[in-house]
C-alpha cells in the first residue's frame, strides 16, 4: 500500500507539478507581493519601500476618480451582462432550430471573440468615427452621426455595443450546448397539454439550463468587471473620463502616475468585491437549478 500511494503521489507531482510551480510564480506569488504593496508607498520603480500602514485605503474615500470609475464598472457591468446573455441566448435558440446554415453562422457570430481586445476596440473606433459617419451621411439617419465616442452618453452605449459584440458569441457556443440536451420529450408533451412557446420556455427549458446560465453569468460578470483593453484602445476612458473603468483607473495610478502602492490598494479592494459579486451570484443561480 505505501509503495502504491508512493506512486500515485510521484505520478500527480510529475503531471501537476510543473503546472503548479507555474500557477504559484505567476498568479498566487505576484498577488500576495500585491497585497504587500498595498500597504507601502512604493512607485513601482525606486528600491526604497516604507510602509504606511492603511493610508492607501483610507485615501480611496477621498478618490473621486476611483469612486466614478467605480460607478462606471457598475452601471456597464449590469447593463453588458444582461445584453450579453440575452443576444447569446436568442442567437443560441435561432441556432438550434433546422437552420441549413447555422453551423456557419455559429462560426461567424463566435468570431468576434478570437479578435484581440486591444485590436477590437481600435476596429470598432473606426466604425464609429468612419463608417457610421459615411453610412449617416448616405441614409440622413441621424442615429448614424451621433457623437459615438464624443459623448458621455453615447462613449457609454459604444462600450456597451463592443462588449455584447465581442462576448454574445462565447455565451451562445454555452447556450447551444445546453439547448441540445434539453429533452424534447417534454416540450412535445408540454405542446400537446396546450402550453404555448413562452410557456415552454419559461417553464421547461430555461430551468432545465440554469447549469448553463450559472456559467454564462458568472463570465460575463467577470469580464465587465475586469474590461480594460477594449475601452483603452476604444476610448481611453474619455470622453473626461467618463468611460474609465476601475481596471483602467488602476493602470493609470500604478503605472502613469507611479503610485504602485496606491493602485494595488484598488485592485485588492476591486479584488474582494468582484469577488463577493461574483460568488453571490453563484449561489443565487445555484439555488434556481434543476437536480435530477
Amino acid at each position: 500500500m505505501s509503495k502504491k500511494r508512493n506512486s500515485e503521489w510521484m505520478q500527480q507531482l510529475v503531471f501537476t507539478g510543473p503546472a503548479t510551480v507555474v500557477f504559484a510564480v505567476i498568479v498566487i506569488l505576484p498577488f500576495i507581493m500585491g497585497m504587500y504593496y498595498s500597504f507601502t508607498d512604493w512607485n513601482g520603480v525606486s528600491g526604497s519601500i516604507s510602509f504606511v500602514g492603511l493610508d492607501n485605503f483610507k485615501a480611496l474615500w477621498s478618490d473621486a476618480g476611483f469612486k466614478n470609475s467605480f460607478d462606471f464598472t457598475v452601471r456597464f457591468t449590469i447593463v453588458a451582462v444582461v445584453l450579453t446573455n440575452l443576444m447569446g441566448f436568442i442567437l443560441a435558440l435561432l441556432l438550434t432550430q433546422g437552420l441549413k446554415l447555422r453551423n456557419m453562422l455559429r462560426t461567424l457570430f463566435f468570431l468576434p471573440n478570437v479578435i484581440g481586445g486591444l485590436l477590437l476596440g481600435f476596429i470598432w473606433q473606426f466604425i464609429f468615427i468612419k463608417g457610421f459617419s459615411a453610412i449617416g451621411d448616405l441614409t440622413g439617419l441621424s442615429f448614424f452621426n451621433l457623437p459615438w465616442l464624443g459623448d458621455e452618453q453615447t462613449a457609454f452605449w459604444g462600450v456597451v455595443i463592443v462588449s455584447v459584440w465581442n462576448g454574445a458569441g462565447y455565451l451562445m457556443i454555452i447556450y447551444i450546448a445546453a439547448l441540445i440536451n434539453v429533452p424534447k420529450d417534454l416540450s412535445e408533451a408540454a405542446s400537446i397539454d396546450g402550453a404555448t412557446a413562452w410557456q415552454r420556455l419559461r417553464h421547461i427549458t430555461v430551468p432545465l439550463i440554469m447549469p448553463a446560465v450559472t456559467i454564462c453569468l458568472f463570465l460575463a460578470l467577470s469580464w465587465s468587471f475586469k474590461t480594460f483593453d477594449v475601452i483603452l484602445s476604444l476610448t481611453k476612458g474619455g470622453p473626461y473620463n467618463s468611460t474609465q473603468s476601475v481596471a483602467l483607473n488602476i493602470y493609470l495610478e500604478a503605472f502613469q502616475n507611479n503610485r504602485y502602492g496606491l493602485g494595488t490598494a484598488k485592485a485588492l479592494v476591486f479584488f474582494i468585491v468582484v469577488a463577493l459579486i461574483t460568488t453571490l451570484q453563484v449561489w443565487l443561480t445555484k439555488r434556481r437549478e434543476v437536480h435530477a
